[in-house]
């Protein structure tokens, strides 16, 4: 929902209803992830995609259903046998799509769950999607890390749902549970898609360099909140760095020490030093290999930039097994020189490592295209 937020609240603020298809649930090979949404606002025009293309008309079609009937459906798409490029995936995966019409009667709490996004606090929506009484369909329960509002249908569902979605919501992952029609755990009869709306996933950026401001850009279009830090505030300004959500000026490993205390470092983080400077990089190195927490540390460096660097860290006292968690030199080998080439080349190490890809081309490659985190 996050994607079509902006054009779904001009409809809702105005007091109409839209048209909304979430992608709930995937199977093998899908373009998009549970949590995608189409958007479909009274005069027809869209936004945002379930599908990348392969299913958008039936969606869209289905969307507008949802709203002329009031009431919301569960759809499936995929490949059939009999004809691939029927209304379908040619991918050859399965999507349940969840279509129902959005407005202010449907979604009274759409405005506090944008301003919790906005402000970067944790907060899922759990809908009911599948249930044997038609009435429990679209029932929906915003949850945050200390707070509910709505209902499911009864106190013994919410109670249930609450508590899986606060573990949904702190790893940040979007699914449908299934429980009995009344919330009973290990049975069947109730599905409840939960929308994981947590706080972007962080870069670091150490070094205010040329690199780091195409990086921030790249990983800005990717969905991160960066950060750039550098010691030395001639080179450290918001005007080099219009990618970066904020620009600080700090050591990096002081900085970096300061944000783990705090909490602000998780195993989405991606940390990326950028500085060629031993005095920088090694001491921000030895917090970075040492935090429990964080999805990616890379550094950038020749060869030999690498072995000295490596031998200054084991000299620290930082185990193999803390070295072996560096990605240096940072990035895939994509021949690239440029500073956004290098860029292209830093994020898409972060992708494949997240998603556990080999960064081979495709066409060297069998199996599924899509991997699972």
């Amino acid at each position: 929902m996050r994607d079509v937020l902006e054009e779904l609240l001009s409809v809702w603020r105005t007091g109409g209803t839209a048209g909304v298809a979430t992608v709930v649930r995937t199977i093998r090979s899908a373009p998009r992830q549970p949590g995608a949404t189409m958007f479909v606002a009274p005069d027809g025009t869209v936004a945002g995609s379930v599908s990348g293309g392969c299913v958008e008309a039936a969606v869209y079609e289905l969307a507008n259903e949802v709203v002329a009937s009031g009431r919301p459906e569960l759809q499936r798409y995929g490949v059939t046998d009999e004809d691939a490029f029927a209304v379908g995936l040619t991918c050859g995966g399965i999507i349940d799509i969840f279509a129902e019409p959005m407005s202010r009667d449907t979604f009274p709490q759409l405005e506090a769950v944008a301003d919790d996004i906005a402000a970067h606090r944790p907060t899922a929506v759990a809908t009911v999607i599948a249930h044997p009484d038609p009435v429990r369909v679209g029932r929906r329960l915003v949850i945050g890390p200390d707070a509910i509002d709505g209902s499911l249908g009864s106190a013994r569902t919410d109670a249930a749902v609450t508590d899986d979605a606060r573990g949904l919501l702190a790893a940040g992952l979007s699914t449908v549970l299934s429980y009995g029609p009344d919330g009973q755990r290990q049975e069947t009869g109730m599905e409840v898609f939960v929308a994981s709306h947590a706080p972007r996933p962080r870069m670091l950026i150490f070094g205010a360099i040329d690199f780091a401001s195409a990086l921030a850009r790249q990983a800005t279009f990717l969905g991160y909140r960066v950060t750039v830090c550098d010691a030395r505030p001639v080179f450290a300004t918001p005007a080099r760095f219009p990618g970066a959500e904020e620009v600080v000026v700090d050591w990096p490993d002081r900085y970096l020490a300061d944000q783990a205390a705090a909490g602000a470092i998780d195993s989405r983080t991606a940390i990326c030093v950028l500085t060629h400077d031993a005095k920088f990089d090694v001491p921000v190195l030895q917090v970075a290999l040492r935090l429990p927490q964080v999805g990616y540390v890379g550094v950038m460096g020749s060869r030999r930039t690498h072995d000295d660097r490596m031998a200054r860290l084991r000299e620290s006292g930082l185990t193999e097994a803390e070295l072996a968690r560096l990605a240096s030199p940072i990035g895939l080998d994509l021949g690239a020189r440029t500073p956004e080439e290098t860029a292209v080349s830093i994020a898409a190490e972060i992708i494949a490592r997240r998603w556990g890809g080999r960064g081979s081309p495709l066409t060297e490659t069998d199996g599924r295209i899509h991997h699972d985190a």
